[in-house]
């Protein structure tokens, strides 16, 4: 009896040491306890969308709310010159149609989230959600902090409630992303001859600041316990309120992932640390494992999962990273002159961020009225299609030795996915799954005949003796022979698909 009661006491022990150990404090050396959890690392491929009352315009992107105001103020500016032009030609003066008066029109009176999160899981998203609230200050859930929530006006219904709920049904994790940010100073609440110095549209608009508090440069020095940041406000309001309406958000929503925009350095670094403490808690009390994504240097290094915009990385990292990127390589939100990216570059975008140990946040860009562009819906159906031939290559796998090989050259940087060429034939990128290697080419060659060079005789990187070559979505049996210039794959006459193709090699 004596031993079974010390076993049963060193059972309590070892359970409340886990416990212990599962419980983070708001400082960065706790934090760097949370791991990324294997579903993340698994999903690859995730998608979300700008949309709010700034998709009412839809005049060349979502800045729309921050540039309308700025000719007045800076009459230099050609960008906002543009806006300020057609925000008065087409609304009317700022002390009349300010931002506000976007809201009421900003109905989503087609917007379906059945249709949508259908949509997401046919296009092989693992992970999807909108933007909680964007720059603007308008949040898109039934919010008891703010009166300007879409369950309170616009479309008069709780976006992220009604999302979160069929995104789920469908084995997807839900996502909320969050800009919040941003908000200060992006509306000149100095200006006195708009509305957003209107003392009544405060809680709108931002803090009363001075001219020229709207602050864009980013930080460029590494967070330790204890170091001075580059650029916090140093508003209380502010942060505060940043920090509750992100524990609103979590409280009412468990998201599985909340996505940072950058910036996030002008809020102090103890409300940072203080909501990936709240937030990770949350995780355990709930049983789940959440993730929590920043870009730049606006969490310490190993506390959340890194977050690259517009880019890729040029070489395979060993820890898990994210990008982000819009399906319109001008706008994240809905705009009247989209120029939409093709479906083979984004899977190609997508195949190169696999194979260096990232995953793919895509966003969509859906109209004011809550329909999703049909060219948006055509390639999401066409990326879907492909995963649906190809994605044992993708889901559930890890990098490889290399990453790949090819001509095509990453260029790396914050917006540099431009710069970055179409790849060809020629380019290779390699996944692991188990015993099976993949090796995914990034277009049909013209020879009829694949080159692996990686994987050539006298290279040491693949020493066991291939066994099978299986071409995904191809039932012919291929013939191949490992040469010492590479592994040479003969190919069938006809080519599996559009875009990039799969050999499962298994040795």
């Amino acid at each position: 009896m004596r031993t079974l009661f010390l076993v049963f006491i060193w059972m309590m022990a070892v359970n409340f040491g886990t416990a212990q150990e599962k419980s983070y404090e708001a400082d960065w050396q706790s934090l760097k306890n949370h791991e990324t959890p294997e579903w993340f690392q698994d999903a690859k491929f995730g998608i979300y969308c700008h949309w709010g009352p700034y998709s009412v315009p839809a005049y060349e992107n979502e800045w729309y709310s921050h540039w309308m105001y700025t000719s007045p103020n800076n009459p230099e500016h050609k960008q906002g010159k543009r806006f300020y032009e057609h925000h008065t030609e087409t609304y009317g003066p700022l002390n009349e149609f300010g931002y506000k008066d976007f809201i009421p029109m900003f109905k989503a009176e087609k917007f379906n989230a059945a249709e949508w999160a259908d949509l997401f899981e046919k296009a092989g998203a693992k992970f999807a959600g909108p933007v909680s609230e964007h720059a603007d200050g308008f949040a898109m859930w039934d919010s008891k902090l703010t009166r300007w929530n879409s369950k309170n006006m616009g479309p008069k219904r709780d976006i992220m409630g009604e999302l979160s709920k069929e995104i789920r049904k469908r084995d997807m994790k839900f996502i909320a992303t969050y800009h919040r940010q941003w908000l200060f100073g992006w509306f000149p609440t100095w200006d006195e001859s708009t509305d957003a110095a209107d003392p009544q549209y405060a809680d709108l608009y931002g803090p009363k600041l001075k001219k020229g508090d709207f602050q864009y440069p980013y930080s460029t020095k590494e967070i330790d316990e204890g170091s001075e940041r580059y650029y916090p406000v140093g508003d209380e309001k502010f942060n505060q309120e940043w920090l509750d309406r992100l524990k609103e958000i979590v409280d009412n929503y468990s998201p599985d992932l909340v996505w940072f925009d950058n910036k996030v350095d002008v809020i102090d670094e103890a409300y940072r640390k203080e909501f990936l403490s709240y937030y990770y808690n949350h995780g355990v009390k709930n049983d789940q494992e959440v993730v929590a994504t920043y870009k730049f240097y606006d969490f310490a290094k190993g506390t959340a999962v890194l977050d690259v915009e517009r880019a890729r990385m040029s070489e395979m990292k060993d820890f898990p990273w994210l990008t982000d990127d819009s399906i319109d390589w001008k706008a994240w939100s809905d705009i009247s002159n989209p120029d939409y990216k093709s479906t083979n570059r984004i899977i190609d975008f997508l195949v190169d961020v696999v194979s260096k140990n990232g995953c793919l946040l895509l966003n969509i860009t859906p109209k004011a009225n809550g329909e999703i562009p049909a060219p948006v819906k055509e390639r999401l159906l066409e990326i879907g299609e492909w995963l649906d031939q190809n994605g044992e290559a993708i889901y559930g796998t890890r990098p490889w030795k290399v990453y790949g090989e090819g001509s095509a050259k990453v260029i790396e940087g914050h917006l540099s996915e431009r710069k970055n060429p179409d790849n060809t034939a020629d380019d290779i990128r390699f996944t692991v799954k188990g015993d099976n290697l993949y090796a995914i080419q990034l277009d049909w060659p013209e020879s009829g005949e694949t080159v692996i060079r990686t994987l050539g005789k006298e290279n040491k990187l693949l020493k066991k003796e291939i066994k099978s070559i299986e071409l995904l979505g191809s039932s012919e049996k291929l013939k191949f022979s490992r040469k010492k210039d590479g592994l040479h794959i003969n190919l069938p006459k006809v080519p599996v698909g559009k875009h990039a193709f799969v050999f499962k090699i298994t040795s």
